[in-house]
């Protein structure tokens, strides 16, 4: 007789399966190429609620089972202010999932609520804070993120048009206020088109950032953020040049510094003129 899968089972599936080349395998092509994860990790998964973060929990639950490198993981969710409903979905999904979390209370929200400039930098900025906080005090050394490809892309082009500099996301990162601690993104090779497709595939539903800075209103109000401008200037580029981003994302690997007339490192900014 036949098994029956539970739904958590037909979602992982769908992973090494239907999404094994678009997901899988890049997720597990990034972990290895970066060094995301050693021998010895406790790594705290950040679960937001939305998309990213649920499929990064459960493609990390998976590699746990079977990867050859032993290492342990906890599943954290933030509170950074939801209402009830959204609080109850994400709860909801974890449980569809099976992944044990576990969720602690902030007032972020409230609090960016009240700020008139950079509200989204100053909410996650604290945010990643707080992750850290919670981390390390259940023994973890790493916390895991779910930026993926499109925000690699969409952070390198932003930076350029409104930040006036060339600046990129990196694999990996370490935190310079939490010693011993580090930041990474193993979904550094998925493509955000393929985490839609595979969240419509399996009939699942997440919270957005859950913020008045993204709700329908704001953004039919404001035009949305400039991430969301940036997003659609890609799309319309794509439709010209279906290779962009892949270009994008090549360019930040192949960084010729002597071309540059000036670049930073280490908080220390140099000239082409020091070594002319």
């Amino acid at each position: 007789m036949k098994r029956e899968l539970t739904f958590a089972q037909q979602v992982e599936r769908s992973i090494t399966k239907k999404y094994r080349k678009k997901i899988w395998n890049p997720f597990v092509a990034a972990v290895k190429r970066y060094e995301l994860i050693k021998e010895g990790d406790k790594i705290a998964v950040c679960i937001s609620g939305g998309k990213d973060s649920m499929l990064l929990a459960k493609l990390m639950q998976m590699l746990q089972r079977y990867s050859e490198v032993p290492f342990e993981q906890i599943f954290l969710v933030m509170n950074p202010g939801y209402n009830e409903e959204n609080l109850l979905q994400i709860k909801k999904n974890a449980e569809l999932l099976e992944l044990p979390v576990e969720i602690f209370n902030t007032d972020i929200f409230d609090i960016t609520e009240k700020v008139d400039r950079y509200p989204c930098y100053l909410c996650a900025k604290m945010r990643r804070g707080h992750l850290y906080h919670e981390a390390q005090k259940r023994g973890c050394n790493k916390i895991a993120l779910g930026h993926h490809f499109s925000d690699v892309i969409e952070t390198t082009v932003m930076a350029m048009f409104y930040g006036s500099q060339l600046q990129g996301m990196i694999p990996k990162l370490k935190s310079t206020n939490y010693e011993g601690m580090e930041l990474i993104r193993p979904l550094y090779c998925v493509h955000e088109d393929d985490i839609i497709a595979w969240t419509r595939y399996n009939g699942l539903r997440f919270i957005q950032c859950a913020c008045r800075f993204t709700d329908a209103k704001f953004v039919e109000e404001t035009g949305g953020t400039k991430r969301q401008e940036i997003k659609e200037l890609i799309r319309e580029l794509k439709k010209t040049n279906p290779n962009i981003e892949k270009s994008i994302f090549n360019s930040l690997h192949r960084v010729h510094l002597d071309t540059f007339v000036g670049f930073k490192t280490k908080g220390k900014e140099y000239s082409f003129l020091d070594r002319y």
